[in-house]
């Protein structure tokens, strides 16, 4: 072989032979395939694992095709109108074809222009995010394609899923694509435009455009609709409230759109771009004014019975006792009250705040242009008054010079305007003399003369008027402002009533048939260390029990209460729907027990109506959202007795809890109108001579509480007045002054809306006029008592037996029907009260009466606990 080729011939060492080659690539590509075949395996696992969590627990889609967003439940007044909104979230919802399509066309410009053409996901608008945020948005929150369709996936069925990841993204395009399917494109939409949030609490188109513009969908402008389509991008960001700039910006760019999606043309996107952005701010959506107690009450209420969600998302129609009338006086009379009372007992109240501005703006307006006006003007304007202030009052700034003058913006047709006038003198004696230049105030304002000063009240008040029939509450007034305050002093307070607590100590007397002339001693009385005495600390000696009542005196009342027994006392306000706690004290029978307004006047219907229990109600029946009758809050006074036969009329049961006989609650009823005819409750009379009408005045020890309780034969009304933190309303702040007028403001604008009406009498007595000893009256006595006559009352049970020796009398016969009881006695007559002589109407003395003393208890069977309270302070409880 040539030395070249063996040179360079291939040496058989270095080279394997063909087959073996053959052999190793083989080798390779079974390596390779078997890696592919592996990652193949594991992308099949991988993928089977990623469906299996993404459809693991997905939703139905059918549960759109029934969707029923939380739905407002509204509340009624017995006039069937909207008084109340109750919702967890602030939302209306309207069906597609009742949406303007310029509304929609703006929700579809801005957040998916293809709704109507995609199958629930718009893949190429998908691919676009995913590449821009691959590429430039590292460690930044991913852009989103979300169709419109994939939000409702998203909104309504994820709503529980907030984390932003492939998976939940998978789930919104699986779920979508199926919507697709089961639901049609305005569906979908309809969902959407109700359901999505649109920033200051509004849930949906409706609740958006009333929140923003205070206007419905049909009265938008193609600038606002594109404002509303603008705000799901981020409803905080393009508030127009907070951020205007970032609104306009967002809006005009949302008007774009609409043009390229032919929605609106050039011509209206430029007159669109040049509306201003200008939001109205309005009043959240609440309780109607005045009722916002009562509406409260109601809100507790349905929560209690149906649970929070159902009340409040359930759609619920309620319907309510609730008088929008009397409710408007009712709130009327006790803020006139309190602020009276305020005016006359309080200081009055230094600036809220001082407006800062060159004295020359301050500077009295005579003489000045408007243009000069105009600073001080918006400066007043954008000051807000004090929660607790009334709408009618008017924020107002001291000017500056030494005449005392203020300056206020009074809004008008014509626009807001300044006005200025001088402060009234007797605010000036007061202390307004001290307020400064640019010092704010609050103020009544007046067309002509000088203004007072307004002040919102630190003493408190509550008001209830009720149905003394039923129980149904027709206004409800739970303090000075429901603003400034939610405790409901009608409801949550209790306080001491005082002596409005006797009329149920006399009404234990009228049941132990004893007869309203009857007369006990006014005179001192000791238990232990306890030394009552009466409001005027003086003594009237024999008193019949009218007169005691009239006057409010208290040691008749402890000596009436001694006799009758505490047990009887306790049942009888137990059953009228007074605490059933009274301590065994005789205090009690001065009302030292605390109870609420509303018990109260709970406790004053039974004597209103005949004797008849009554349960306090604010609704009176509940709807569902499809007028289905769900439950009745009242129940009926009277039912269908099962005695009787079909041939005869039916036979009615009254249901009610008997208190007390109808007669004693006449006799009641009559004693009563004379409390405010001429007793202690003379305030509750002007302007009512016409009604009947009855009452009792209640003060608490140290004037700490103000009553007024009172009724007509068929409503029922009363008023609390005090410190929150219990103090004196001063010096002879009694209930008659302070509670008395609110109460007769009431009930002068109440009564003529419900009409005149008479007490209806009982069988079994009879009216009389006689003389008392102090003066004539007008009673009614059962069939075994004699007008004018007095007797000695003997123990029976448990009551307090008193002899001649307690009364000082001697027996001289018995009266028929007495059952051996009572018998008539002369009266010794001392301590004659000071007012007038003991004569009849002729004005001859008074021979048939007797007196009943009770100083000591002998011959009792049960005697009350001893009292250990000392001296009761001012002289009692009037």
């Amino acid at each position: 072989m040539p030395s070249f080729l063996e040179e360079h011939s291939p040496k058989q060492g270095n080279n394997p032979p063909p087959r073996q080659r053959f052999r190793n690539w083989r080798r390779a590509i079974g390596i390779v395939s078997g890696a592919i075949l592996m990652l193949i395996a594991l992308l099949i696992v991988s993928l089977g694992l990623f469906w299996a969590r993404c459809t693991a627990h997905l939703p139905s889609v059918d549960t759109l095709k029934t969707y029923h967003p939380p739905l407002v439940s509204r509340v009624y007044s017995n006039e069937s109108t909207i008084m109340a909104e109750l919702a967890a979230e602030k939302r209306v919802y309207v069906p597609a074809d009742a949406i303007p399509d310029l509304v929609k066309n703006a929700f579809i410009a801005a957040e998916d222009q293809k709704f109507y053409s995609h199958k629930g996901v718009d893949y190429i608008a998908v691919a676009r995010a995913s590449v821009t945020n691959i590429l430039f948005r590292h460690h930044k929150r991913p852009l989103g394609a979300s169709t419109i369709t994939q939000q409702v996936a998203k909104g309504m069925l994820l709503n529980h899923d907030s984390e932003v990841s492939i998976v939940r993204k998978v789930k919104e395009a699986m779920l979508a694509t199926r919507m697709e399917h089961v639901l049609s494109k305005d569906r979908i939409l309809e969902i959407y435009l109700n359901g999505i949030y649109l920033g200051d609490g509004a849930y949906g188109v409706v609740a958006a455009a009333k929140s923003y513009f205070n206007k419905s969908l049909d009265e938008l402008t193609p600038a606002q609709a594109a404002l509303l389509g603008s705000l799901p991008k981020s409803p905080s960001n393009y508030n127009p409230f907070l951020h205007p700039d970032w609104a306009m910006n967002r809006r005009n760019w949302v008007i774009g759109r609409m043009v390229e999606t032919g929605a609106l043309t050039e011509e209206e996107a430029d007159k669109a771009r040049k509306e201003p952005i200008d939001p109205v701010k309005t009043s959240r959506s609440g309780p109607m004014r005045d009722g916002e107690w009562f509406s409260e009450e109601v809100r507790r209420v349905l929560i209690n019975h149906y649970g929070e969600k159902q009340a409040l998302e359930g759609g619920l129609d309620i319907h309510t006792s609730l008088d929008p009338a009397i409710q408007k006086a009712t709130t009327m009379a006790l803020r006139n009250g309190l602020e009276n009372y305020a005016r006359r007992k309080e200081p009055l109240p230094g600036p809220f705040g001082t407006l800062t501005l060159q004295e020359d703006a301050l500077q009295a307006l005579r003489g000045k242009t408007e243009a000069d006006n105009e600073f001080l003007l918006q400066s007043l304007k954008d000051v807000h008054p004090p929660v607790g202030a009334l709408d009618s009052w008017r924020v107002a700034v001291r000017l500056a010079g030494a005449d005392p003058i203020v300056a206020w913006v009074e809004p008008s047709v014509k626009g807001a305007q300044l006005k200025q006038a001088w402060l009234m003198g007797d605010d000036l004696k007061r202390g307004a003399d001290k307020l400064k230049a640019g010092d704010l105030i609050l103020i009544i304002p007046r067309s002509k003369g000088p203004v007072r000063i307004a002040q919102i009240p630190s003493v408190q008040g509550a008001a209830v008027v009720m149905d003394a029939r039923t129980g149904r509450v027709l206004a409800l007034s739970g303090g000075w402002s429901f603003e400034q305050s939610q405790f409901d002093r009608a409801l949550q307070a209790k306080r001491q009533p005082g002596s409005s607590f006797k009329p149920f100590v006399y009404l234990a007397a009228m049941e132990k048939d004893i007869s309203p002339s009857q007369r006990f001693e006014d005179t001192p009385f000791e238990q232990g260390d306890w030394h009552p005495q009466n409001y005027e600390k003086d003594n009237w000696g024999a008193l019949s029990l009218h007169d005691a009542l009239r006057e409010s005196r208290n040691l008749v009342t402890i000596r009436v209460a001694n006799h009758v027994g505490l047990e009887s006392i306790i049942e009888i306000a137990s059953r009228s729907g007074l605490s059933p706690n009274l301590p065994p004290y005789l205090s009690a029978a001065l009302g030292t027990t605390e109870t609420t307004v509303l018990q109260e006047a709970a406790a004053y219907a039974s004597l209103a109506n005949g004797g008849h229990a009554v349960q306090p109600s604010f609704i009176d029946y509940v709807q569902s959202p499809d007028g289905e009758l769900l439950d009745r809050f009242i129940d009926p006074a009277v039912s269908i007795s099962e005695e009787g036969s079909p041939e005869k009329p039916p036979v009615f049961r009254d249901n009610r809890v008997v208190v007390a006989s109808p007669q004693s609650a006449y006799q009641m009823q009559i004693m009563m109108q004379d409390v405010i005819a001429r007793g202690t409750g003379f305030r509750g009379k002007p302007g009512l001579s016409a009604y009947k009408i009855s009452g009792k005045t209640g003060t608490s020890q140290d004037w700490r509480d103000g009553w007024f309780a009172g009724f007509s034969p068929d409503l029922v009304t009363v008023v609390w007045v005090g410190y929150d933190t219990p103090r004196s309303l001063g010096e002879n702040e009694t209930g008659g002054r302070v509670a008395g007028p609110i109460w007769n403001e009431i009930m002068r604008k109440a009564l003529p809306l419900r009409g005149n009406l008479d007490f209806p009498q009982p069988e079994g007595l009879q009216l009389a006029k006689y003389n008392t000893g102090l003066l004539e009256a007008v009673d009614a006595f059962k069939k075994n008592q004699s007008p004018g006559v007095s007797v000695v009352l003997h123990g029976e049970g448990n009551d307090m037996a008193l002899g001649e020796g307690d009364t000082g009398a001697s027996l001289i016969e018995s009266l028929p029907g007495a059952g051996g009881k009572a018998s008539a006695s002369t009266s010794s007559n001392t301590g004659a009260p000071p007012v007038q002589a003991e004569t009849n109407s002729s004005g001859n003395p008074v021979k048939d009466s007797a007196t009943l003393s009770s100083g000591s208890t002998p011959n009792a069977v049960t005697q009350p606990k001893q009292e250990s309270s000392g001296d009761i302070g001012f002289g009692g409880l009037y």
